[in-house]
């Protein structure tokens, strides 16, 4: 573990079918290309997301103020088929969230979000002890694809985010939990 207390939030990280990157600005329109599918959005607290506007002002514009958001990108294309986000580093205890995810659903039940979370696991754990998902109460599918790579329920609670409040379901990985299924 990097004993510094300060987290890099800005990691290019390269995978065997996807890299991770900054977000910029000028990555807008070829990510909303992918956000504006409805069944991307269909089980999240907020299910409007694939609207522009909504997209816009509720998730881009605080992932561009955010110091944690990425874009994924498919090596062998090199075109964004979606964003994930470090944020809530604590220092103190070691800990940081992963979240606001999403992908094509061209992606969706292969090895593209194992990969994803194997990376940003993989590089948060160069800092931290425990990172924290938070998920929509009623996205289902999110839901088991965390307990599918092994992450433990934690508990519910509410939480605001970008001045709505919603129910979320909070699940952890260990760093050690993820040292013992190696």
């Amino acid at each position: 573990m990097n004993n510094t207390s300060d987290f890099d939030f800005k990691p290019s990280i390269t995978g065997d079918a996807i890299s991770l990157r900054p977000l910029y600005p000028e990555d807008f329109e070829a990510l909303y290309a992918v956000a504006a599918d409805p069944l991307i959005w269909e089980q999240h607290p907020h299910p409007l997301r694939y609207q522009r506007e909504v997209f816009e002002s509720s998730f881009f514009a605080s992932a561009i103020d955010s110091p944690g958001a990425l874009v994924v990108i498919e090596n062998i294309s090199g075109r964004i088929i979606g964003s994930s986000r470090f944020y809530e580093w604590d220092a103190d205890h070691q800990e940081v969230a992963i979240g606001f995810t999403f992908l094509a659903r061209s992606h969706w039940g292969g090895q593209t979000n194992r990969e994803l979370k194997r990376l940003m696991l993989a590089h948060a754990f160069r800092w931290a002890n425990t990172v924290w998902f938070h998920v929509g109460v009623n996205n289902i599918r999110s839901r088991k694809a965390m307990e599918k790579m092994g992450a433990e329920f934690s508990h519910e609670a509410s939480i605001a985010i970008n001045g709505l409040i919603d129910v979320y379901a909070f699940y952890r990985i260990e760093a050690t939990d993820l040292c013992a299924e190696r």
